[in-house]
């Protein structure tokens, strides 16, 4: 492949990233247009024209398995040898290299959990710390650690950013905890995934013959999913640059999911200012999903965005029409997981792959409905979250009879053949186990092996089993697994970076997504990024649904999520005299700001505590001029209509006459 073919198969956009091969590049790129396509186009292309030695590259991203796939697609591009992984994959690498000369003996042992170190911790300063404190608390001492916060700092910073106190601790007894925990990993003589891009990042600024190697070994960075870099790995990467500028990041503000870890999109929004002259390229063409999912996810971000909300990037659908979006209402819980599974079922006999079909929600918790349903509609399952697929026994037992086949296999029997021959003695065969079980999950994952080779031999042709064995080696390191015949279970974090032909989103209503616990205007916009990114994990097929209550037979107390209001069907509001689609009155969402800030004030409490933007900008696109209005006004409860109704009615009528307030006040009691 010559290096003009390499840019036969990019839009203009895409092209325009795949020839800009030095100085600062921003990359803008929306859901499903190609980004990693993009990206990986533009290493091979600065390779084969010469402008990159591959091993001059350093491609940086966020998970194991991203890393992963983007080196196959490098490998078949013809540009083996560049370096493409995690921050701290690249970060232990580089600190195992320089810790022997500069500090002498082996680096201290990593540890992959902390909650044993916390739990020490906590003993020595008298915070409780039973199974779910040590939990959250080593999920707040992570984002301190990732935010360049020191327990000196703690108290402040975490007032800063109004982060909810864990584990029901004040901000002073985590500050102590954050000192002892640090000491008690120095007694032990072990570092956490923090330590390992704090201590490379203190190695690179403070030692000059460091620094001056990494820099003259990587010259080019790439740095995917921008969006999502933390305040410690944007300082790695400013040691890693040293100054210099041939970097070209690639984020999306509208996909930040992760701002409760430390996460932020400061620095993709910022980028021009740190790197003066950058090209910016947009990439909005949607080759993923249909025109109608496209739209969807276009009204979701644009309903009710705040004006402190960074624009959003509009995407344009490339693929053809398909079937409108399904919105449907459960009586409850366990009817939505029945109605769910039923139509996961007719999808299948449909001819859509059980593997082409997820459903998302928003906490782990929800997932048991929807086995129990999927079970009980004879539909198999797998949970993503849950055991690894390489971390299984009887996938690891299987890795061990190919590599022992490998030595010996008959090279003029196909692989397909050799590989169905050896795992039938582990579970696999012709025709899949009918019940679920353990059986029938062993059967899967056998059968996820013998795709993978049956792929394999139908991109590259003339594969060993050997070749096989190689493969299944390096998607175990990088957390690859190959696809396995069942329909997935996943919580919306867990589906960033996934696509489906077919997506249920599950129990959209107020309190689960936005979930109870996003108290700020901040939270609950993270909140419509989340619904964001499911939305746009569907090609083709997308359902959207909520249950009114929580079991069969109770009160119907949820209300569907506000962030689909104005977008349900049939759901339209008064806009001036006619009906339309929700849109904010500017002026009357002035007004409404002006009249929040006032009672803020008076009642010395945040403004969201009054009315979140949220519900402001409901208020402003309905335009109610009655009580009955108001109520139909999504994100309004009982209290705050008693509270603020009266009021709510003066303001957008632009009226202060006293009558009209007593007349309002006693309709809505």
């Amino acid at each position: 492949m010559s290096a003009d073919s390499l840019l036969d198969a990019l839009d203009p956009e895409q092209r325009a990233v795949a020839t800009a091969l030095t100085g600062p590049v921003c990359v803008l790129a929306g859901a499903g247009t190609g980004k990693t396509r993009a990206i990986t186009h533009r290493i091979a292309y600065g390779v084969r024209t010469g402008v990159y030695r591959p091993a001059s590259v350093l491609a940086v991203t966020f998970t194991a398995r991203a890393a992963g796939e983007m080196r196959v697609r490098l490998r078949d591009l013809g540009a083996s040898g560049v370096q493409a992984r995690t921050f701290h994959a690249a970060a232990l690498r580089q600190l195992g290299h320089f810790w022997p000369k500069v500090v002498g003996g082996a680096p201290p042992r990593l540890v992959e959990q902390k909650a044993t170190l916390i739990a020490e911790a906590g003993r020595r300063v008298g915070v409780g710390v039973d199974r779910v404190a040590v939990r959250d608390l080593s999920a707040e001492v992570e984002w301190a650690k990732v935010s360049l916060v020191t327990a000196e700092d703690y108290e402040r910073a975490a007032a800063a950013a109004r982060r909810p106190t864990p584990a029901g601790q004040d901000a002073q007894a985590v500050a102590r905890l954050m000192a002892a925990y640090e000491d008690v990993k120095t007694e032990r003589g072990v570092i956490d995934f923090e330590d390992v891009l704090l201590l490379l990042a203190a190695m690179l600024a403070q030692r000059g013959e460091v620094a001056e190697e990494v820099r003259a070994q990587y010259r080019h960075f790439v740095v995917d999913e921008y969006q999502d870099v933390s305040p410690l790995q944007q300082y790695l990467l400013d040691q890693w640059l040293g100054g210099r500028h041939d970097v070209c990041v690639v984020g999306d503000p509208s996909q930040t999911i992760y701002s409760f870890a430390g996460a932020t999109p400061h620095h993709l929004l910022t980028f021009g200012r740190h790197h003066p002259g950058a090209r910016v390229v947009r990439l909005v063409r949607d080759y993923r999903s249909t025109p109608q999912v496209v739209d969807l996810a276009n009204r979701v971000l644009t309903a009710t965005r705040r004006p402190s909300d960074p624009v959003p990037l509009h995407l344009v659908a490339q693929q053809p029409d398909g079937p409108p979006v399904r919105f449907t209402a459960y009586e409850d819980d366990e009817a939505e997981a029945a109605g769910i599974a039923a139509r996961a079922a007719r999808l299948i006999a449909s001819g859509v792959p059980a593997s082409e079909i997820a459903v998302l929600y928003r906490t782990n918790v929800q997932s048991e409905a929807f086995e129990q349903a999927l079970a009980a509609a004879g539909v198999g399952y797998q949970v993503r979250g849950g055991e690894r697929f390489f971390s299984r026994r009887d996938v690891r037992d299987a890795l061990v009879l190919l590599r022992g086949g490998a030595r010996s296999a008959d090279p003029d029997v196909p692989l397909g053949q050799t590989v169905r021959d050896i795992l039938t003695s582990v579970g696999w065969a012709a025709q899949a186990p009918a019940a679920r079980g353990a059986a029938r999950e062993r059967w899967d994952a056998m059968q996820a092996l013998v795709g993978l080779a049956d792929d394999l031999v139908a991109a590259r042709g003339d594969v060993t089993l050997a070749d096989l064995v190689a493969e299944l080696d390096d998607r175990a390191a990088s957390q690859l697994a190959p696809t396995v015949d069942g329909v997935t279970l996943a919580s919306l974090h867990a589906a960033k970076g996934l696509e489906w032909d077919a997506v249920f989103l599950a129990g959209l209503s107020d309190g689960l997504l936005p979930i109870s616990l996003a108290q700020t205007e901040a939270a609950v916009s993270e909140e419509r990024r989340l619904l964001y990114v499911g939305v746009t994990r569907a090609r083709t097929h997308l359902e959207v649904s909520y249950a009114a209550s929580r079991t069969p037979g109770s009160r119907s107390t949820r209300s569907r999520s506000r962030f689909l209001a104005g977008l349900w069907p049939g759901d339209r509001v008064r806009l001036g005299a006619r009906r339309t689609t929700a849109v904010a009155d500017p002026e009357v969402l002035e007004r409404l700001r002006g009249w929040r800030a006032r009672v803020a004030d008076e009642r010395g409490v945040a403004a969201f505590r009054v009315l979140p933007d949220v519900a402001l900008e409901a208020v402003a696109a309905a335009m109610p001029s009655t009580p009955a209005d108001l109520r139909h006004v999504q994100g309004l409860g009982a209290t705050r209509l008693r509270e603020y109704g009266e009021e709510l009615l003066r303001v957008v009528a632009d009226e202060d006459d006293p009558d009209v307030a007593r007349s309002a006040r006693t309709k809505l009691r």
